[in-house]
Order: C-alpha cells, then sequence, then structure tokens
C-alpha cells in the first residue's frame, strides 16, 4: 500500500474517514488482489462499498441496532437497480427517510467502480498480478484431481458400506474415475488431464498455428 502524502484526492478515502468504516480500505484491496476464485471485480467492489455506506447510514439512525446483513442488500437493490419499479424504489426512499436517514446525501455518496480502481490504485498503489495462463491451468488441474480423488474415496467408502451390511453383493472391488472432455469440433474425446497438459484439443491448436 503507497504512503506517499503527495496521493491525489479520493472520493473513496474520503467516504470511509467520513463514515468510520476503518479497516475498510484495506479489505478493499485484499478482496480485489485476492486469490481468483475469492477476488472481487471493481464493480463488484463498488457495489460492496456502497452497501457499507447504507449500513452504516442505517447503523446511525437506528442508534447502533442496525440492519441485517441481507435486509442491506435487500434496500441496496431496491434504491439501484434498474430491474426494480419507479414505486419500490419511490416507497423504499421514504421508508429510508422515516427511519431518520438523508437518502439524498446517501446516494449523492455512493461510488462508481472507477471510483474504487482510482482509489485502489492510485490511492493506495494496489497492483492485481494476474497469473499466467500456465499457472492457471496448472492450478485448475489440480482442483478438478482433488474433487476426482474426492469422489472417488467417497464412492469407495459408500460402496464399501454396503458390502458390509450385506446390501449389495461384491467381492473386492475398485473404483475408477475418467473424466472425458469431448471436443464437438473434431469428434475426438480426451482425458481432463490430457486436454489441459495439451493447452486444448489438437484440432483447435493447429488450427490456430
Amino acid at each position: 500500500m503507497s504512503t506517499n502524502d503527495n496521493r491525489p484526492a479520493s472520493k473513496v478515502a474520503r467516504l470511509i474517514e467520513e463514515y468510520e468504516l476503518e479497516g475498510l480500505g484495506a479489505d478493499l484491496e485484499a478482496r480485489w488482489t485476492g486469490d481468483d476464485n475469492k477476488r472481487m471485480s471493481l464493480r463488484d467492489l463498488a457495489t460492496f462499498f456502497n452497501q457499507q455506506l447504507l449500513r452504516q447510514a442505517l447503523i446511525a439512525a437506528d442508534n447502533g441496532t442496525g440492519a441485517l446483513d441481507n435486509t442491506v442488500e435487500t434496500i441496496y437493490t431496491r434504491l439501484t437497480s434498474d430491474n426494480v419499479s419507479s414505486g419500490v424504489r419511490t416507497d423504499t426512499r421514504s421508508r429510508l427517510e422515516q427511519r431518520g436517514v438523508d437518502i439524498n446525501s446517501l446516494e449523492s455518496d455512493f461510488v462508481t467502480y472507477q471510483a474504487i480502481r482510482s482509489y485502489l490504485k492510485d490511492w493506495r498503489g494496489a497492483e492485481y498480478q494476474t497469473i499466467s495462463d500456465e499457472a492457471k491451468i496448472q492450478k485448475d488441474l489440480e482442483s478438478i484431481q482433488r474433487l476426482m480423488s474426492r469422489t472417488t474415496s467417497v464412492t469407495e467408502e459408500r460402496i464399501e458400506k454396503l458390502r458390509e451390511t450385506d446390501r449389495i453383493a461384491l467381492d473386492a472391488f475398485e473404483v475408477l474415475l475418467d473424466v472425458q472432455v469431448l471436443c464437438q469440433a473434431c469428434g475426438d474425446q480426451h482425458s481432463v488431464t490430457e486436454l489441459l497438459e495439451r493447452d486444448g484439443c489438437p484440432c483447435q491448436i493447429s488450427s490456430n498455428d
């Protein structure tokens, strides 16, 4: 994270301070630069950030009682989603005003994904390092292989218990699991391990050379 005092002005940084959301900046950075499976996009982070503003506004309006997470998400959707009717949006705004929320001020504080990007990159100095194609393929292959191993283990365990309780007739056995991928372009079939290690189907690789 950058500690440069000459950092550009940031709406996100200002709001984190105004809404007393200490630690949210580091949380945003961690969610953006995290592992592929846990990483959040800038648009999702903007939604997440705005929901934190809404939550704080509700907590302040309700004298510390706040609202449940799913309530915050529902209210935010009713305020911002294009799929919500104007009637629902108007009713939601009225209910918030009745609870003491300055809805106009709150909505003006909502940020875009561009503001999140500027805050993370320019204000915090964060960078998202994309994983190489080779590393991503290897990582996903290992994940698939773990799932296959788990499936094989569970299958063996269940069959063994059924056999021991005389629910099925079976002597010594072995569970074989082979995930196959069918290329619809050429009709060839490959094991998932072979396909990923080859970087795809030969018919597609050769056509792209």
